[in-house]
């Protein structure tokens, strides 16, 4: 870099094939974000395993899809009015993949979000999933079942005594979620179909806070579109309100106030877009949608023993992770029990 211009490489996801670097480059005259999505190699397999990327563009994890969503002047129509935002771009292809230079979006980081915002973002999620679905070459489909039933863990360690009597384990998880959470898995088939018979709605399929920026007009900016495509209702807010407390970037003994904050937002922004749907259905889709999560404890509980514990591509305290992430595993309990008395 010469000393016009110098670069910071952004938190990103380095197991996934899709993406080789996220980095804020900084000239003389502002700063953009380059984010290089890498062609894959059909000649050697990824060392990434679950996040190799597809050439498929139904596949949850295409290549190119950012590359595509970011052209797509019909799903920027779409956001109009809702106060949901897309960050301008310039999309540059070339032999070894797609750049992407993205506008560097200004305002609160979805890290740093107080309870408004959050609010603020399952409003704005409501009118875009109110509108009728966009349907596109590059769409994502059944992202729930196959993003989720592809993550590489044993979920019989959940039936193994000996992990559930780990120290960190026993001090920082509450009673009744080792039961709680079989019943969650007995019912994995069951809410998979449930999330794929529920109403269907353009989604994000990665909402969480660190995917967002609040600019100052309070439009909401979505970042990293790379699984967009058909989701069920209520499904992009049941993974925006665990997220938060698994990264540990709200408090888990604030689960519970969040939902009853969003949630509400969530329908009051399905109605005011006409959506015709029941109340009924959109919290079925939030509940059930915790099925994505089925391999998340077996993965604690096959960690526990590690002198390092990570979140989000960084070292944290164990027994705050597992603290926090048991509580929030637990109220994910409630809502698989909730989702299956609905639909039965």
């Amino acid at each position: 870099m010469d000393g016009d211009r110098s670069a910071e490489v952004l938190r990103y996801n380095p197991d996934n094939q899709t993406t080789l670097v996220v980095e804020r480059v900084r000239t003389s005259t502002g700063s953009r974000v380059r984010k290089e999505l890498r062609r894959p190699d059909r000649g050697s397999p990824w060392r990434g395993g679950h996040w190799a990327a597809s050439t498929d563009p139904g596949h949850w994890n295409y290549w190119h899809r950012e590359a595509e969503v970011y052209r797509d002047e019909d799903l920027r129509a779409s956001l109009a009015g809702t106060g949901l935002g897309l960050a301008a771009a310039e999309v540059v292809e070339h032999d070894a993949g797609a750049t992407l230079w993205l506008e560097d979006v200004v305002g609160t980081p979805g890290p740093a979000f107080d309870l408004d915002d959050h609010v603020a973002t399952a409003a704005a999620l409501g009118p875009w999933q109110g509108r009728p679905p966009l349907s596109r070459p590059w769409s994502s489909q059944r992202f729930l079942r196959e993003y989720s039933t592809s993550r590489p863990w044993d979920l019989t360690v959940v039936d193994d005594d000996a992990a559930w009597e780990q120290p960190l384990v026993r001090a920082t998880w509450p009673e009744g979620l080792r039961d709680g959470w079989a019943r969650l898995l007995a019912h994995r088939g069951d809410l998979l179909d449930v999330m794929e018979e529920l109403p269907r709605v353009s989604s994000h399929l990665d909402a969480w806070v660190s995917n967002v920026v609040r600019r100052a007009d309070g439009t909401v900016v979505l970042l990293d579109w790379a699984f967009a495509g058909d989701g069920a209702v209520g499904e992009d807010l049941g993974n925006w309100l665990p997220d938060a407390v698994f990264d540990l970037f709200w408090p888990a003994d604030r689960l519970a106030e969040l939902e009853a904050a969003c949630f509400p937002a969530y329908l009051r922004g399905l109605r005011a877009s006409g959506w015709p749907g029941t109340d009924t259905e959109a919290r079925l889709g939030l509940v059930a949608s915790c099925v994505k999560y089925a391999w998340l404890l077996p993965l604690m509980l096959a960690r526990a023993g590690g002198t390092q514990q990570r979140a989000y591509h960084q070292d944290v305290d164990a027994q705050h992770l597992y603290r926090q992430r048991g509580t929030a595993l637990a109220h994910l309990v409630g809502w698989a029990d909730e989702a299956m008395s609905i639909a039965s």
